[in-house]
């Protein structure tokens, strides 16, 4: 009766993990996993008060949810974000510019979105500039966690240019308003979204962007911890999906949706 008893029993079971099987076999998705990124306030871009997100955080968001992952993000301070992700508190941060010292300590992806980096300035200065050298009579307004430019961060810092350290980009326009600084390198996008944001057309109208860029290709990362032994296979897949993101043209489309001021173009009238 017993080994009858117990013959019922392992039948039962068997015929559970056949069900199990055959129903995930039938489609039953996985549970994704659930990625915690760090980030910071860079609107259009990264920002807490889009509903997406922002540009750049909706593609890495969709490109690991291409690949069955989803993304939480958490703003904090930028220099935050870095030092919690390099130490293994989030699964990775996101996005920043490529810096030779970020490839240390974290698994760069490949490029989210190329960023448009000019200098702003008021439309009554007669500023014009080819080389870094040129920079050397403007004050100019810099931003402590930004990448810029190695060339740059290296003048600024032996004194070579005139820097005025501020917290973001908001102060920086402000500044120039108020002809507390000559100029100021921003990217092109997030200019126009906090001007559009923040100021009148009128005060819009009083600046701007010198056509030419402060560098020729400033791509921007999802960066993954090395401190992390999942990290490398999650940059492998998050690659896949903006791959993937990009062949279907849902990239481009998200890629597009930048608010600028009324007759603002960034552009000087000049072309110079």
């Amino acid at each position: 009766m017993k080994a009858i008893v117990m013959k019922k029993a392992w039948s039962y079971l068997l015929a559970s993990c056949l069900c199990l099987s055959v129903s995930l076999a039938w489609g039953q998705k996985p549970v994704p996993v659930t990625l915690k990124i760090a980030t910071g306030e860079l609107p259009p871009y990264a920002t807490e008060s889009r509903a997406d997100k922002g540009i750049a955080l909706s593609i890495v968001r969709r490109a690991f949810e291409l690949e069955g992952y989803k993304v939480e993000f958490t703003f904090l301070p930028w220099s935050r974000a870095l030092a919690e992700s390099r130490n293994g508190k989030w699964d990775g941060t996101a996005y920043w510019g490529h810096k030779p010292e970020h490839d240390i300590s974290f698994w760069l992806s490949d490029n989210v979105i190329t960023e448009q980096w000019v200098f702003v300035y008021r439309n009554a200065l007669d500023f014009k500039w080819t080389q870094l050298d040129d920079l050397r009579p403007y004050r100019i307004a810099m931003i402590q966690d930004y990448t810029y430019t190695p060339e740059i961060w290296a003048m600024a810092n032996k004194g070579v240019l005139k820097m005025e350290k501020l917290p973001n980009d908001m102060a920086a326009l402000r500044m120039l308003m108020l002809k507390r600084v000559d100029i100021a390198p921003m990217e092109r996008n997030v200019t126009c979204d906090l001007l559009a944001r923040n100021f009148t057309p009128a005060e819009a109208a009083q600046l701007s962007a010198h056509p030419k860029l402060m560098t020729e290709s400033f791509t921007t990362h999802l960066m993954l911890p090395r401190s992390l032994v999942t990290s490398a296979d999650r940059i492998k897949a998050f690659n896949t999906g903006l791959k993937k993101l990009r062949a279907s043209g849902e990239y481009q489309k998200l890629s597009a949706q930048v608010n600028c001021p009324q007759g603002w173009s960034g552009i000087t009238k000049s072309g110079n």
